[in-house]
């Protein structure tokens, strides 16, 4: 049976960005460097690399459009919620509500660089960007 013909996928692209954050911890507040990334063949998300003193760095993914909503509000469930502070900031909560990590940022160097991802992906075009032929290939398609 032939195989329906795929559209080519768009040349993959990628942003990166350094990027301070503070840690919360019950005693203090800790600055650490990150990297912010976004890859277009993982369209919906985006990386933070947490760069801790001589380990490899520890990665979160999280949702671009999640990072917009929680600007506006509180949202998130499970391991990653989000929500502004008034003073122009974000928190991030990463992990279990009991042993979470909460790290804090400017909401708007955030912002900028998700707005910049949909520059490379416009909302709405995301499928494109992905391979589907590994997933096809498994399934015997």
């Amino acid at each position: 049976m032939p195989q329906p013909s795929v559209a080519p996928l768009p040349a993959p692209r990628a942003l990166t960005r350094p990027m301070a954050m503070d840690l919360f911890t019950s005693d203090a507040v800790v600055r650490i460097d990150t990297t912010v990334g976004y890859d277009s063949r993982d369209p919906h998300a985006l990386s933070i690399a947490f760069h801790l003193l001589g380990a490899e760095p520890v990665v979160w993914y999280m949702d671009r459009e999640m990072i917009l909503a929680g600007s506006l509000g509180p949202t998130g469930d499970g391991d990653v919620r989000i929500r502004p502070t008034p003073d122009g900031g974000l928190l991030i909560q990463l992990g279990p509500e009991e042993q979470c990590a909460v790290v804090g940022c400017e909401q708007e160097a955030l912002g900028r660089f998700v707005r910049d991802t949909f520059v490379l992906v416009p909302q709405g075009t995301e499928e494109r960007h992905i391979d589907w032929r590994p997933l096809l290939a498994s399934l015997g398609r």
